[in-house]
Formats: C-alpha cells, sequence, structure tokens
C-alpha cells in the first residue's frame, strides 16, 4: 500500500503542521479571545447582580411606601370617622335644642288654645242657659199660661244641664 509507505515520509511534516496549527489557535483564541469572552460574560452576571440588588432594593421601598400610605389612610380614615360621629353629635344636639324650643312654643299655643276653647265653652254654656232660660219661660207662658220668674226658669235650666 503505497499510502502507508508515504506515511512515514509525511508523517513529521504533518505533525509539525498540527502543532503549529493548534498552537496558534491555542494562543489565538485560548489566550486572546477567550479570556475577552470570559471577561464579557463575568461583567454581564455582575450587571445582572446589580440589577437584581436594585430590584430588591426597589421593592422594599415600594413596599415601605405602601405601608407608610396604608398607615396615613388608616389613620385618615379614622379621623374622617371621628370627625363624622362629631358632626352627628352636633346635628344631634342642635335638633334636640331646635325640638325642645319648638316643643315649648306649640306647648304654650296649645295652652293658650286650651284656656280659649274653655272660655269659648264657659261662655256657650251661659250663652246656652240664658237662651234655654228664655225658651223655657217662653214654652210655660205660651203652654201653660203662667208667668215664670226668670232666676227660677234659670236654676232649672242649670239643675238639667248640670245635673
Amino acid at each position: 500500500m503505497p499510502q502507508i509507505a508515504q506515511l512515514s515520509e509525511t508523517y513529521a511534516s504533518q505533525i509539525f503542521w498540527l502543532l503549529l496549527f493548534f498552537g496558534f489557535t491555542f494562543f489565538v483564541i485560548g489566550r486572546g479571545m477567550v479570556p475577552k469572552v470570559m471577561a464579557t460574560v463575568s461583567a454581564r452576571d455582575n450587571q445582572i447582580a446589580q440589577d437584581l440588588a436594585a430590584a430588591e432594593a426597589a421593592r422594599r421601598a415600594s413596599n415601605d411606601a405602601e405601608a407608610a400610605w396604608k398607615q396615613a389612610s388608616d389613620k385618615q380614615r379614622s379621623d374622617a370617622q371621628a370627625l363624622i360621629a362629631s358632626a352627628k353629635l352636633d346635628a344631634a344636639k342642635a335638633t334636640e335644642a331646635r325640638l325642645a324650643t319648638a316643643t315649648a312654643a306649640i306647648d304654650a299655643r296649645l295652652g293658650e288654645a286650651d284656656a280659649k276653647i274653655n272660655a269659648a265653652r264657659t261662655s256657650a254654656l251661659a250663652e246656652i242657659e240664658t237662651v234655654a232660660s228664655e225658651a223655657a219661660g217662653d214654652i210655660v207662658t205660651r203652654l201653660a199660661g203662667l208667668t215664670v220668674d226668670a232666676d227660677a226658669a234659670r236654676a232649672a235650666v242649670k239643675e238639667v244641664l248640670h245635673g
């Protein structure tokens, strides 16, 4: 086989070029490019770690701000509830005072009206007694032909009416 026979002649030359090629590749890529790529990867990893730390700090700050906001909101809500309760109490007191004033005015007017009604009733009863006694005297005179004293007629009417 001629290929095997040539092997010894070209073997040394092939090994030389193989070593030269792989040595060049090692120094150019292994010593030149790989460190730059590794530095880029390391820088990217550091940047990602910094970004994650900044995001975590921002999340903590936002949680603290939210908690402060909730606390302030709860305080404002309780203050508003206290203000509403105070306003309701003040309104109830004012309404109660106005109601008491109105009730007193109504009671006074009712007292005056009762007094007027009682006076009118007394006056009406007196007039009724007078009219009834005069009518009784006229009826006795017409029916029986007797004259009845006005005082006797008034006393008889009072007796019948008051009873």
